[in-house]
């Protein structure tokens, strides 16, 4: 007698996983909207709570595994599979040429334009990446009593006010100059000299300090000047490392919040990103409330048609608070708040 063993279909579980990794994506999407949103909602306070937010998950402990495997694993899996059934998806709202049916029902179109939205976020999540993570993304430089954030920025009537009150530096072409020939005539200088030489016979690591407790004092005043020369030497290599066209500057920030600050502000000044980021901004809500709503039937959740019915008032509320909150921050970050 043989028993049949029923096994679960591969297509259901990549289907299962599919949609988790979507509600994945929607719990990213209410905190990244959450976070940049504080760059505009509280007028008047310089972005302070956008600063005091980004810095808090900057700070944060492992922050590149975090990064890798809470957020771009789940959202690669997400995509890859997305792509699979993109082209094998079939569209049955609005016109047909007879060989499928021709539906206008609102859960046709709604699928329809999850399948739409899914194109959209496919190229705006890699671009905005490659932007803000990578090409835009805050350099860390040390300095003898601290550590500053860089980002190549462009220059605006109201960034000279804006930057007083933030604390940062700007430094455009002719200061980077100025800067490299002020370190180069103290580099000249004997004490520094014998500095570089005293890390290379003593195998000083400048960056702790001595290794041995049996320095006089004439070898600690040139292990100060060799500290202060070598991270100076840091500072002014990052500066001539970027190359500023006219009308761009660098802005040396104390803190990594209030760079990327700064980098968003930069962004949101310019009509075209304006433009592209809405569209990117109303993709993702739509795209992470409509497929939301599917993962509660998908799951079995909601079975019922009222209760169906019932969560797409609450999926349609949720998208509206994402979208306020997307938007304010694309169209307010410089124009509201940031602007002087």
């Amino acid at each position: 007698m043989t028993t049949a063993v029923s096994t679960i279909p591969r297509t259901f579980i990549w289907r299962r996983l599919h949609s988790l990794m979507g509600l994945w994506f929607l719990l990213f999407l209410i905190e990244h909207l959450l976070t940049n949103s504080q760059a505009t909602l509280w007028v008047g306070d310089n972005g302070r709570e956008f600063i005091k937010m980004v810095d808090g998950l900057h700070n944060l402990p492992y922050l590149e595994v975090i990064e890798i495997v809470l957020i771009g694993v789940p959202i690669l899996i997400h995509m890859v599979l997305g792509v699979k059934y993109l082209f094998t998806a079939k569209f049955v709202a609005g016109r047909s040429d007879g060989s499928v049916p021709a539906l206008r029902l609102p859960r046709n179109r709604a699928y329809k334009w999850q399948r739409i939205t899914s194109w959209i976020l496919l190229v705006g999540v890699i671009g905005h990446v490659a932007k803000f993570r990578f090409l835009e993304y805050p350099e860390k430089v040390h300095l003898v009593d601290k550590a500053v954030y860089m980002v190549k920025i462009s220059m605006d009537e109201g960034l000279y006010t804006l930057a007083d009150r933030l604390k940062v530096e700007l430094y455009n072409q002719a200061s980077i100059e100025r800067e490299a020939e002020q370190f180069q005539a103290r580099s000249s200088e004997r004490a520094l000299v014998e500095a570089a030489q005293v890390i290379k016979s003593e195998k000083i690591d400048p960056w702790t300090g001595p290794v041995a407790q049996n320095f006089d004092e004439q070898k600690s005043i040139i292990l100060g000047s060799a500290q202060q020369y070598q991270l100076n030497s840091e500072f002014v290599s990052a500066l001539k490392k970027e190359k500023l066209s006219s009308g761009e500057v660098i802005a040396a920030a104390p803190d990594f919040g209030t760079a990327t600050l700064l980098s968003v502000r930069n962004a949101f000044k310019q009509p075209l990103y304006i433009g592209l980021y809405t569209i990117f901004v109303i993709a993702a809500c739509y795209h992470g409330c409509n497929g939301f709503w599917t993962f509660l039937i998908t799951w079995g959740w909601i079975l019922k048609m009222a209760a169906q019915r019932a969560w797409v008032s609450v999926s349609v509320v949720i998208m509206a608070v994402l979208l306020f909150l997307g938007l304010a921050a694309v169209w307010g970050s410089y124009w509201i708040n940031l602007r002087y």
